[in-house]
């Protein structure tokens, strides 16, 4: 289990440096970075930097107009030579001593906490995906190094679990790499699930590591970051371009060891039943890791703290602007609560700050792409038209993907927007008779296939113990008089399960354990030397009976 006392857990964001400083000199000159460095992204295979001519826009979700640069995607011969690169470095890397494989990443977080590349990746994060430096520094920086930190004292636990060994024999397990590649596919919402192909690394493996394209710039920086610290060419092979055409080839090649994933349920049961279909295809029996969808919950009970619940809901949800598998979207609250919770929730949400997240007042940057916007547009006109927006319930698109935080109050429990995952800044509420907290308590468990997360409000000891009972399985991260999201590494191990995912916790020792094959050795100091049964050998030496 991990032990948080081994490994820090992510720095309180810094929040918005005060002007003048010289951290916001810092950060205001790595913005100015970025904005003019006219990146051309490559494809990095085998150390080496491969330009396609087929390219697609970095563009800023706040400012569309405005491109970053362009980034070159793969076609599938491409993505064969990132395999080629990867099985090829595979038996160099594999058997390098784990000191060697550790050093690079120990660096890597040096150089990410306390040097330039800190404020590099915050801008990057703050312009490619439109978040505040306080989210963009937690994310990019603090939850980065913390990954690599609690990776590095995770792998030393896994390694340090044995077998007995009786007189007279050597028993050990050897925590060998897997044998292929794993596939990495990592999100656009968070930098520090680029995890997904530093993990698999460290523990010996070498990786195709294929990113969201909204979030290709940091991807790009942090494969240099990583190269800057000392990780050999050819262990991650970064593949730029459509996730159906990448994953047509690597899902399907005779070496996929793994595939380590983060993104849409839809997606992921796609990658699983790719593997089922080709299950007899490959040398080994791929593993899947995959983290999901999610629909989280907030159910409050009568006796729920009022400030607590409305501070809580207006921040779960509307952070990054509810782009987060873990946010807040679906509100159970009590009849006799509602009129004050609503009242309290208008107020605070109109007081969100919705713009340019490089501006230090902002709350709320833009969604992450047009086709998302266009999502989240359709939804909110249907809410409109259906007469249950609080408040909110507008999009503007005219300089950036701007989606206002919304509160909605629905009838029916099973409404769509109770059910179905938006992925937007939308909280939609159901209002319960305080007399139907058992029947609520079952609601909440049933109304969605997914298990990601979930909060309970209540200062009643019975209620909280009811609830813990009857939602066990409806979340893998569960607060109590808490947000349901914002999850640290080494405090709150994140993942579910249902249509969540497979729930291996990234930052654990449960996850890294998906990325070994474990071989049992046993030596044997004083071999049989007699043919046949033990009985049919004679009576052994004294002082093999005595166990001398």
């Amino acid at each position: 289990m991990t032990t948080p006392a081994r490994h820090a857990g992510p720095p309180a964001p810094r929040g918005s440096p005060p002007v003048g400083s010289p951290e916001h000199d810092r950060l205001a000159a790595a913005l100015a970075e970025i904005r003019t460095a006219g990146y051309d992204v490559p494809n990095v295979i085998a150390g080496r930097e491969v330009r396609t001519g087929r390219t697609y826009p970095i563009v800023v979700p706040h400012q569309h107009r405005v491109h970053l640069g362009q980034v070159h995607a793969v076609g599938a011969e491409l993505v064969e030579l990132a395999i080629s690169a990867a099985t090829g470095t595979w038996r160099s890397w594999s058997q390098q001593s784990w000191e060697s494989r550790a050093e690079p990443f120990r660096r890597a977080a040096d150089m990410l906490e306390f040097g330039p590349w800190r404020d590099r990746l915050v801008a990057a994060c703050m312009l490619e995906l439109s978040k505040t430096s306080d989210q963009a520094d937690g994310d990019a920086a603090a939850e980065t190094v913390d990954f690599i930190r609690a990776n590095l004292a995770n792998a030393v636990d896994v390694t340090a679990v044995q077998p007995t060994s009786p007189h007279g024999v050597t028993n050990i397990v050897d925590y060998r790499p897997l044998e292929g590649f794993v596939f990495a596919v990592t999100p656009f919402n968070f930098v520090s699930m680029n995890n997904l192909a530093l993990a698999p690394a460290l523990l010996g493996n070498t990786v195709v590591w294929k990113p969201a394209e909204s979030a290709s710039l940091a991807a790009h920086l942090t494969l240099e970051l990583m190269r800057e610290a000392g990780l050999p060419d050819g262990v991650i092979n970064l593949v730029h371009g459509d996730g159906p055409e990448i994953g047509d080839v690597a899902l399907v090649h005779r070496d996929l060891a793994a595939v380590a994933f983060t993104g849409s349920t839809g997606t992921f049961q796609h990658i699983w039943r790719t593997v089922g279909a080709n299950v007899g295809g490959y040398r080994n029996y791929p593993r899947v890791v995959g983290e999901t969808g999610g629909k989280g919950f907030v159910l409050a009970h009568p006796s729920a703290d009022l400030d607590a619940l409305a501070t809580a809901c207006v921040r779960g949800a509307f952070e990054y602007q509810g782009q987060k598998c873990a946010a807040a979207t679906r509100l159970y609250v009590p009849r006799s609560l509602w009129p004050a919770v609503r009242d309290r929730l208008v107020d605070l949400t109109r007081g969100l700050v919705v713009g340019d997240p490089t501006e230090p007042q902002t709350h709320v940057g833009a969604v992450i792409n047009a086709r998302q916007f266009e999502k989240h547009q359709r939804a909110l006109a249907q809410a409109r038209d259906e007469d249950v927006v609080l408040v909110g319930g507008t999009t503007d698109d005219a300089t950036g993907w701007f989606v206002e935080p919304t509160v909605l109050e629905v009838s029916h429990p099973d409404s769509t927007f109770m059910t179905e995952e938006l992925f937007a800044p939308v909280l939609t509420t159901y209002v319960y008779d305080d007399s139907d907290w058992e029947e609520t308590l079952r609601l909440v468990d049933e109304s969605t296939p997914y298990g990601l997360t979930g909060a309970v409000f209540a200062t009643d000891e019975r209620a909280l113990t009811q609830a813990d009972e009857v939602l066990r399985y409806t979340a893998g991260n569960y607060y109590v008089n808490d947000k349901p999201s914002g999850a640290a590494v080494g405090q709150q191990p994140f993942g579910g399960s249902r249509a969540s995912g497979t729930n291996d916790k990234a930052g654990t020792v449960w996850n890294l354990i998906r990325f070994v094959s474990p071989r049992a050795v046993k030596r044997n100091h004083r071999p049989p030397r007699h043919p046949g049964s033990p009985q049919l050998a004679g009576p052994r030496p004294t002082d093999e009976l005595e166990g001398a």
